[in-house]
């Protein structure tokens, strides 16, 4: 009986070992800089040591710091540790906060997965392009994406539910959009408690960094091209792909207006969803589509997505959702210089496959809700049509 449930760990935990061994082999053989760690370095450095916050640039691409004064706060720890020991540090990180998102998937599936499983899929996750991206760069979006879920995959009406939102809004504001989610699902006691995290973070800022609190709430808020140039494939946000489509690295108004309206669809479908986890995707997936720019890696919510398909059984669905998120299609472009502005027609669909991936999600759940136009099982009681928000593959 013990080899029966002790074997079938091994061929987990090995594949497990194998997958983060190969990721670090190739981040050593091709000298992978991790230029947003080092950027984090650079904003605790500035706290420590009393420099102007918004004022530098660090490594040969001049990258500036663009993060709320809160999280530099929380980077000092980074400005601590030799450079070598930071990647290291990282990696591992985010090795456990990929496992600790996997989990939470599952939760927000309603699954719970043994080790085995669990470990199967990290190591499977881990070459999610969103997900090895993030690795790579030394990003923090798994940290985010863990402190959202975790919220809001709790009961409702748990202790402080909704306080983890509001922090990880006051890291990277664009969790804010959960926050609408709580208020159109009737959760206004979590809505409150995110805000008031949120406004804790603002002050803790103040207090510290008066005057780069109000530098970056009064400026570099707004400086949306510091963040960088929003035409390039690397952006996967609305605004990425139509500004290429019009081949127009402005395109003004022929974004705001169709980014406005998809905001304001996407969180209604949300909170008309009949599960909380459809709600929690799709304001997902429209804070993506609709944020200025929305970088390749921070599609890690790619992750849950797959999770709640395969609890649903659509798994033709899950299979095609993973070969666009394993593909790697905008990077097979041409986009040296200003080529992402000059791609032909043909090759648009390729440059944007997140975007057009996250509408089609929006649509198809769109559609769904015209058939069945009712609310939610935690508002009516009951479930008065079959759920299908996500369009199986099957004919």
């Amino acid at each position: 009986m013990r080899k029966r449930t002790v074997t079938p760990r091994l061929p987990a935990l090995t594949l497990l070992a194998v997958s983060l061994a190969s990721f670090t082999a190739l981040c050593v053989l091709h000298d992978a800089t991790m230029t947003d760690l080092l950027v984090y370095r650079a904003e605790g450095a500035a706290v420590a040591h009393g420099t102007d916050l918004y004022g530098f640039t660090v490594t040969k691409w001049h990258l500036p710091a663009t993060y709320p004064p809160f999280a530099a706060i929380l980077f000092v720890p980074a400005d601590w540790m030799p450079v070598p020991a930071l990647k290291a540090a990282s990696l591992a990180g985010n090795a456990l906060l990929l496992l600790a998102l996997v989990a939470l998937s599952a939760r927000l599936a309603h699954r719970t997965l043994s080790l085995p499983l669990l470990c199967t899929a990290t190591a499977l996750a881990l070459w999610l392009e969103p997900v090895f991206q993030t690795f790579t760069f030394g990003q923090i979006n798994l940290a985010v994406v863990c402190l959202v879920l975790w919220d809001l995959t709790r009961p409702p009406g748990a202790r402080a539910r909704g306080l983890a939102l509001g922090l990880a809004t006051g890291i990277k504001l664009t969790p804010a959009l959960f926050v609408v989610l709580l208020l159109l699902r009737g959760h206004r006691r979590e809505a409150a408690t995110a805000t008031a995290g949120l406004a804790a973070t603002v002050l803790l800022g103040v207090l510290l960094l008066p005057a780069a609190s109000a530098d970056f709430w009064t400026r570099r808020l707004y400086e949306t091209g510091r963040v960088g140039k929003a035409w390039i494939v690397d952006n996967q946000s609305l605004q990425g792909l139509i500004a290429r489509v019009l081949h127009d690295p402005a395109p003004g108004v022929a974004w705001t207006l169709p980014a406005a309206a998809l905001a304001v669809a996407g969180s209604v479908l949300a909170g008309r969803a009949r599960h909380e986890s459809h709600g929690i995707l799709l304001t997902a997936f429209t804070a993506l589509l609709v944020c200025p720019i929305s970088w390749t890696h921070h599609w890690v919510w790619c992750v849950p997505l797959l999770a709640v398909l395969l609890a649903e059984g659509r798994t033709r669905t899950a299979a095609l959702v993973a070969l666009v998120f394993t593909a790697r299609t905008m990077w097979l472009l041409p986009h040296e210089g200003a080529l992402d502005l000059e791609l032909p027609w043909w090759q648009q669909p390729l440059a944007a496959a997140y975007p057009l991936l996250g509408i089609g999600l929006l649509i198809s759940y769109g559609s769904m809700i015209g058939r069945c136009p009712i609310l939610s099982t935690e508002q009516t009681g009951k479930q008065e049509c079959p759920s299908r928000p996500f369009r199986s593959a099957r004919r």
